[in-house]
């Protein structure tokens, strides 16, 4: 029996950034919400599109890249195109060259707490040889920001 306590919906202020993600009419599978594959693609946008806004990563020409080792999500509410969503994002842990990132999938009215919450984790690499390498400093300071 596990002892870890059962995963809840959180409210957006537990969250430190947010990012607006439209629903397009594919996410919705046969049975009238968005298909739980669609909230890792949700995530990866989120987290991505924020640091690629603040320059924390360039994803064309950077050296480092991300690579995903880790994925999770919960469910708690359905989301159903045409619904606007709204991701909040933290970062739970930064250590020298990986980073666990913390989602959570909002319906736009602000008043509800996250229909899902997730993290993934990223190890950053070196570009040519695929080498976990050390965090650069714009994302270090960037990554501060989410904790």
């Amino acid at each position: 029996m596990s002892t870890s306590p059962r995963p809840h919906a959180e409210p957006r202020s537990a969250y430190k950034a947010f990012r607006p993600i439209g629903t397009r009419w594919g996410d919705n599978d046969v049975y009238g919400h968005v298909n739980n594959v669609v909230y890792y693609s949700w995530f990866d946008t989120a987290v991505n599109g924020l640091l690629m806004e603040q320059g924390a990563i360039d994803i064309h020409t950077g050296s480092v890249i991300g690579l995903v080792v880790q994925t999770q999500c919960h469910y708690f509410a359905p989301l159903a195109f045409p619904e606007a969503v709204v991701a909040g994002i933290r970062v739970a842990h930064i250590g020298s060259s990986s980073v666990r990132y913390e989602v959570g999938i909002f319906p736009a009215d602000a008043s509800q707490p996250c229909a899902a919450k997730g993290h993934f984790i990223h190890v950053y690499v070196d570009r040519a040889t695929r080498r976990p390498t050390s965090l650069p400093l714009q994302l270090l300071t960037t990554l501060e920001t989410l904790k």
